[in-house]
Order: structure tokens, then sequence, then C-alpha cells
């Protein structure tokens, strides 16, 4: 069911893949509610991907760029305004990465050439494009940008490694540019922390399958869907939260406030056993 909350609206889409993604969803929402859009990826993600398809499907353009790029970045923004035919109203950063989950280094081992990527892709690329956006005053008054958290920022999770480090990073980034291109252009800028959710990227995380489960039983409403969490993200483009900004907003079924469970806890008694050794102690991850 469409509200025609974002009618007349422009807007790009960072990081739509597949129809896992929440991006893609993100996409589908904003143009059902009567939004014009760009897609962009990275060029391998168009290629690989199945971006082309969701393009033909909502008739947006896509602009393939390499997002820790500025002049990539720079002329996404160009082109938008070219194509969309004015000043971009919202733009979604649904980017994330590591180099280090990804070739299994632990926490306490990484390598930081790969650490430095993992933030350039994962929060500094963010940065980076609301400065490109400002330096080219291509945002609209009361435009909102938004990008995808997770509670590992301020939280520790099993298994998220490194990109916690760059969750943290991109909630500060959201606060300080939201403090300066709020009070000099009246943009918002604001972060959801979403729950785990079965993305091709989240599915990289080591014990996710766990995870979710874990937080679908701590969460009093259950986890968020990806189709939810672009609901979510619909209402922050739109002209009904003009006044929030610099804000980490969870969007996780309560999992945030929550301490214990009795699901939880439950499923903690029964599988105690399995993370025992031979002398009855417990295995600490």
């Amino acid at each position: 069911m469409s509200y025609n909350l974002l009618k007349g609206k422009r807007g790009i889409i960072f990081g739509a893949l597949n129809d896992m993604s929440i991006a893609w969803k993100v996409a589908e929402k904003a143009v059902e509610e009567g939004a014009t859009i760009t897609l962009s990826n990275t060029p391998i993600a168009v290629r690989m991907g199945d971006v082309n398809a969701l393009g033909e499907k909502l008739g947006a353009e896509i602009i393939p760029a390499d997002a820790t790029s500025v002049e990539d970045l720079e002329m996404v923004f160009k082109k938008s305004m070219e194509i969309l035919g004015g000043k971009i109203d919202f733009v979604l950063h649904s980017i994330g990465m590591s180099p280090n989950v990804r070739k299994k280094r632990v926490y306490d081992d990484l390598d930081y050439d790969l650490l430095g990527k993992t933030l350039d892709i994962s929060a500094i690329s963010f940065h980076k494009m609301i400065q490109a956006a400002k330096k080219l005053d291509a945002i609209a008054e009361y435009g909102s940008i938004v990008a995808l958290s997770y509670v590992a920022a301020q939280r520790t999770f099993f298994g998220y490694n490194d990109m916690a480090d760059a969750k943290a990073l991109l909630e500060s980034i959201a606060r300080s540019f939201g403090y300066i291109y709020g009070r000099e252009h009246h943009v918002r800028v604001n972060t959801i922390s979403q729950s785990p959710t079965m993305t091709t990227a989240g599915s990289g995380v080591k014990g996710m399958d766990k995870l979710f489960d874990f937080a679908n039983r701590m969460s009093p409403l259950g986890n968020a869907s990806a189709d939810e969490c672009a609901d979510y993200c619909i209402v922050m483009f739109s002209d009904l939260t003009k006044k929030v900004t610099m804000q980490n907003l969870y969007h996780d079924g309560g999992f945030s406030s929550m301490g214990m469970s009795l699901r939880a806890m439950n499923a903690y008694e029964k599988g105690l056993e399995e993370y025992m050794d031979e002398n009855g102690k417990i295995i600490y991850g």
C-alpha cells in the first residue's frame, strides 16, 4: 500500500546488489512511494549482481561508482541531478565490507592494511559521500541522508570483528556532519541500527545464523526484516521526520534495550553443554 510519502522527491540509493539486500528493498519502496531514483554500486557489483534488473524494473538509471573515490562520488551526484532534474532529496548509504572478516582474520590478529580498507569502505565512504554532496550543493533543503548501522557499534558481538569499529565511526560521522549540514543547509543525517539481517554481506559474519536466532529470541517484537527496514528508511526520507537529525535510530524489535529475555534464557540453558570442555568448564569465544 502506497502513501505517496515521497511523491515528487529525488533520491540516490547506494549499495543495492540483489533482492536480499536492504538497499534493494529501499529502492523498491521509494519508487512505490512516488520517488524517482538513481542506483549506484561498484562496477564489479553492477556486473556480478542483479542491479541491472532492478534498474529496469524501477526505471532507474544505474551509475557504477567506487564509493571510496571522491571523484566517483562527485560524478554520481552530478549525473543524478542531471538525470532526475534537480537537487537530491534523499540518499541511502548501504555499504559495508570487511576484508579481515572475509579472510577470517580474528580481531586480535588483524591485518592493518585490511583494517584501513574496512574503515574506508564501510565508514569513511559515508564522510566522502556527504562532503562531496555538500561541496556540490547537491542536497535539497531538509533533504535526508541515511546510513545503515548495527548495535555492534556500542556493544561487543562475537565474530563481528573490525566491522564494529567501522559502524562506530559511521555513527560518529553522522553526528559530526549532521551538525554542520543541518546548521548550514537544513540537511539531516542519521543512521539506522538494524536487526541482524540475512543479506549477502550479513551472511559473511561468523555465527550469523546463531546471532540472528539469539536476537530474535531477545527482541520483544522479534527481528526487523529487510522490508520493514525499508519502510523505516522511507519514513526517514519523508517530510514526516524533517526535524530528526544526528540520531542513531534503533530498528531492532527492542533488542537494544533488552538485558535477557525468557526465550533467550531458556535457549542458553539448554545449549550450554555444547560449549563446555571435558572438565565441564565453559569455553568462551
